[in-house]
Parts: structure tokens; sequence; C-alpha cells
């Protein structure tokens, strides 16, 4: 049996990155800790682009102008959605996690999605920085994957 190895060498990597400004010490956690991660992981400060849209439901609309422009090797989804005493909640979370899929499944081009969905802000809090870890190396592995089995 062959067996791909997980790749997680971020050299020469061009990632984009779209964030909520909405919740934004959290939202600015996610980032920091990704954008570590993506320098520590060996992807150049210069090949990294972050752009900022207003809220999580703003994200998806962005990472497919970025899937199409084909510029990015991968892509990464940062935001917060915190629940609230609506239903609004519900609708913010499911709509930004199936149209994040969405995008990725039609453009090919991986993407990350650390969009936190949690109950209170000391939840987001507690999983911002390995959130925004995980979303680097999800996106540096993804690239890899996808061009060892085409």
């Amino acid at each position: 049996m062959k067996e791909i190895q997980q790749n997680l060498n971020g050299a020469g990597l061009r990632i984009g990155i779209v964030q909520s400004r909405f919740n934004e010490t959290v939202c600015e956690g996610l980032r920091e800790a990704c954008r570590t991660q993506l320098v520590q992981s060996g992807v150049a400060e210069n090949d990294i682009t972050l752009a900022t849209v207003p809220g999580a439901l703003e994200i998806p609309l962005v990472l497919q102008v970025m899937a199409q422009s084909r510029k990015f090797d991968a892509l990464i989804a940062l935001g917060a959605v915190i629940r609230g005493d609506t239903y609004h909640f519900e609708v913010v979370s499911n709509e930004s996690a199936r149209c994040v899929g969405e995008v990725q499944l039609h453009s090919g081009v991986p993407i990350a999605n650390a969009i936190l969905t949690t109950d209170t802000d000391e939840q987001a809090e507690v999983r911002m920085s390995v959130k925004g870890k995980e979303a680097a190396l999800v996106a540096i592995e993804m690239v890899h994957l996808l061009k060892a089995i085409a």
C-alpha cells in the first residue's frame, strides 16, 4: 500500500487569510497564532496576504474571489461566532461553514476553516491560539496532499 506522508513544510507556499473583524479580540488572537505558525512552518511573510471583512458571513465571498484569482495555494478563514440570545447564532454559524465548504469544493483550493462557534467569549478565547495554529498547519498539509494525489 502506498501511503502519502504528511508534509508541513510551508516554504514557497502562498497563503491567503480572510479574517472577520467581529469579535475583534478573538479574531486578532486567531490571526496572530495562525501567522506565527505559518512563518514557523516556512511560509515567507511576503507570501501571506490578509483581507479583513465585517463578519463571518462575508468571509466566503472574499475566499471565493481569492480562490478564483489563482494567486494562492491555500486559504484560511478566521472568525468567531459567539452564541447570543437569538437564532442569529445558528444562521451565521451554519451558513458561514456551508459557504466556506462550497468555495473549497467548487474552486479546488484548500481552505482551513477556523471560524470558531462557541457558547461564550471565554470558550473562544481559550480556543483561539490552538485553532489559529491548527488552521495554518491544515492549510499547508492540504496543499501538499492535493499535489501528491493529483
